[in-house]
C-alpha cells in the first residue's frame, strides 16, 4: 500500500479472507475487528471473504470470483499483491485473475528483502510477529516486535521479511495509517503446527 502510494495510486479496496466461526484472519489468525480497525485507519474500504475451515482450492477461488464480481471489486481491473519473490504463487494469482479478466499488480516484486526490512521500520512501520512456523523459526520470536533487534536475532536461512512462510505479522502503526491501532498481547498457542501470538483491542485506561 505504502508503494502504490508512493506512485500516487489508491486502492479502491483491500481484500482479506477470514475464517468461518473463529472470526480471524486465515492464516494469521488475527482478529476480524483488528483487520477493520486497520482498513479504517488507513482510510480504505475492506471487503471481508468468508471461508470455511481447511477450504478446499474451489471454494475458495468461487467466493473470490463472487467478491470481484460485487462492488467495489466489480471495476476493478487490476489487484495488488505484496509478493517478492516466490514465482509459483505470482504464477497462481496472474492465472486466476486472467481468467477473470483482471491484471495483476506486484508493487514490491523483486526487491531485496534485507534492504526492504530495513527501508519499512526506517520508514516509521511498526509490526509484530503473529504466527511462526517453528520447522523455520523457533517459537520464541513469536510476540516480538518487528525490529532492528529482531533482524539481528533472526537465524541464517530465514528471509528478513517471512517471504518463505516463516513468519507473518500485523502492522498497527505506520504512514499508511491515519492513526495507530492500539494493541496489546493476549495468549499465546500452537495449533495446527504453527505458533500464534493472539492480539487484543488495547483497552483503555481506567
Amino acid at each position: 500500500m505504502w508503494e502504490l502510494r508512493n506512485a500516487r495510486t489508491e486502492p479502491v479496496a483491500l481484500l482479506t479472507t477470514f475464517t468461518e466461526g473463529y472470526e480471524r484472519v486465515s492464516m494469521h489468525a488475527v482478529r476480524r475487528e483488528l483487520t477493520r480497525a486497520q482498513a479504517e485507519a488507513a482510510g480504505i474500504p475492506l471487503v471481508e471473504i468468508d471461508i470455511p475451515v481447511s477450504c478446499p482450492n474451489e471454494v475458495y477461488e468461487g467466493r473470490m470470483a463472487r467478491a470481484l464480481e460485487t462492488p467495489p471489486l466489480d471495476g476493478t481491473g487490476t489487484i495488488a499483491f505484496a509478493d517478492l519473490f516466490l514465482e509459483d504463487i505470482r504464477t497462481y494469482r496472474e492465472g486466476r485473475l486472467t481468467g477473470a479478466g483482471r491484471e495483476a499488480m506486484f508493487p514490491i516484486w523483486g526487491r531485496d528483502t534485507a534492504e526492504l526490512a530495513r527501508e519499512f521500520i526506517e520508514a516509521g512501520f511498526q509490526a509484530v510477529l503473529v504466527c511462526v512456523d517453528p520447522t523455520q523459526l523457533d517459537p520464541s520470536f513469536i510476540g516480538r516486535q518487528f525490529d532492528e533487534a529482531l533482524l539481528a536475532d533472526l537465524p541464517a536461512g530465514v528471509d528478513p521479511c517471512g517471504e518463505n512462510g516463516e513468519f507473518h505479522t500485523f502492522v498497527h502503526a505506520g504512514p499508511i495509517f491515519e492513526r495507530p491501532i492500539a494493541v496489546e498481547l493476549g495468549e499465546t498457542a500452537i495449533r495446527d503446527g504453527f505458533a500464534f501470538q493472539d492480539l487484543l483491542p488495547a483497552r483503555s485506561p481506567a
